[in-house]
């Protein structure tokens, strides 16, 4: 959780350390501490000042969608009825609620919202589309994309 009163200018050190846990949120300590060549009390003192910050937000694991019956990845436009604060409120209050929607942005151009959804296949995307997917708040178009082939995925971030 973000505490406003810590902000955080990011060094060489943090920035090492924030590439070093991207790629491997598991290391210990005292690992990542040698690898950014500082003390282990200073390492742990700087990762949990970037946590307090908001620099790094959780640490969790990535599980391979195909071994838990989710290798089919759908992106869905949504167009809203309308364009009104309560609608867009009403619309992503319901979809927060949705297990299977992995990511869900606001966007501009000709769609309101872009979501990212696993399912088993196309089957079971068929049977969330038409009970829940139309039904959610004022939305009055989606348009689906299956996705062929993920050329990248849930990249590290390069700053």
């Amino acid at each position: 959780m973000k505490d406003p009163s810590a902000t955080v200018a990011l060094d060489r050190v943090d920035r090492r350390i924030l590439h070093r846990l991207q790629r491997d949120g598991r290391m210990t300590n005292a690992d990542l501490a040698k690898s950014v060549n500082v003390s282990a009390a200073t390492c742990h003192r700087r990762t949990e000042q970037l946590f307090r910050s908001g620099h790094i937000r959780r640490v969790r694991a990535e599980i391979a969608p195909e071994m838990v019956d989710r290798g089919t990845l759908v992106i869905v436009g949504v167009v809203l009825d309308r364009s009104t604060p309560e609608s867009f409120g009403a619309f992503e209050a319901a979809v927060r609620k949705l297990s299977f929607v992995l990511d869900c942005h606001l966007v501009a151009g000709d769609f309101d919202f872009f979501l990212k959804i696993r399912v088993r296949d196309i089957a079971d995307f068929n049977r969330l589309h038409g009970e829940q997917l139309i039904a959610l708040p004022a939305v009055r178009q989606t348009r689906t994309f299956f996705v062929m082939k993920e050329v990248i995925d849930n990249a590290l971030l390069d700053f």
